[in-house]
């Protein structure tokens, strides 16, 4: 028996990079699962269904910074399961961004950036927290970054949406818990991901000595390495944390 049977989960971000594993973990544990991704996520869902059980598994693409899309994502959800127990907000702009220099972001892609990485799962949870709260339960993970708490050089409007993402968690955490909805952040440090490495090697190049040399845990991180704490968020063993931020980053000096 999972620790998610029963529970249906929508993953943004989930047709590529860490999202896929984290869509990997929770169906793993039984949890239904819907991807939503500007990415078409129907391969993955199809692969994920086959391992788990027919029909356990959907897409949609969807651009979460759309509100008219987050409805239609959160409709088809509730069409297709009935229930929304797991959320997790993982969709960001990250991996093609290039390390630019603060005075010299384009202001359109700091919009961007905010659009996603913030308005995005401002969006989620505006539409999804309604359905949670009648069943008087639910799990938000927010997915947040390590490198809020020491920066990354010529990376500010990628860091200051992380910086966003934990305030944004601390205020639904206060206003949601009544409701029986536990609101907590997962912050990875540097994640050795498929799509970061093919879309930005140049950032690893110039990140990765630094990082290990602070890290406590002298390796990589990798996607695998998340999922334990992730699947602690969103299933019964967490059921009393809310308000918090989970950081799983080996460790660092500079936090």
């Amino acid at each position: 028996m999972g620790r998610l049977d029963g529970r249906v989960a929508i993953v943004t971000g989930g047709a590529k990079g860490i999202g896929v594993h984290y869509a990997g973990a929770l169906a793993a544990e039984g949890a239904r699962l819907m991807i939503a991704d500007i990415a078409d996520g129907k391969e993955v869902a199809e692969r994920l269904a086959r391992q788990h059980g027919a029909n356990s598994v959907a897409s949609a693409i969807t651009d979460v910074s759309d509100e008219a899309a987050v409805k239609a994502l959160v409709a088809e959800t509730m069409a297709r399961f009935g229930q929304i127990d797991v959320l997790v907000n993982n969709a960001a702009l990250f991996a093609p961004l290039r390390e630019t220099k603060c005075t010299q972001i384009d202001a359109d892609l700091w919009d961007r950036v905010m659009a996603i990485n913030l308005r995005g799962p401002f969006l989620m949870v505006k539409h999804v927290a309604p359905h949670m709260s009648t069943r008087g339960y639910g799990k938000i993970i927010n997915i947040g970054s390590g490198s809020i708490f020491h920066g990354i050089p010529r990376m500010l409007h990628y860091v200051t949406s992380k910086g966003g993402i934990m305030a944004m968690t601390r205020v639904m955490a206060l206003e949601l818990g009544e409701y029986g909805i536990r609101v907590n952040t997962l912050s990875p440090g540097l994640t050795m991901s498929e799509t970061l490495m093919a879309e930005n090697p140049e950032h690893i190049a110039n990140a990765r000595t630094h990082v290990l040399a602070s890290r406590y845990l002298k390796r990589d991180l990798h996607p695998q390495d998340l999922l334990g704490a992730l699947v602690f968020l969103a299933s019964a063993d967490s059921d009393f944390m809310t308000g918090q931020n989970v950081l799983v980053d080996g460790g660092n000096a500079n936090t």
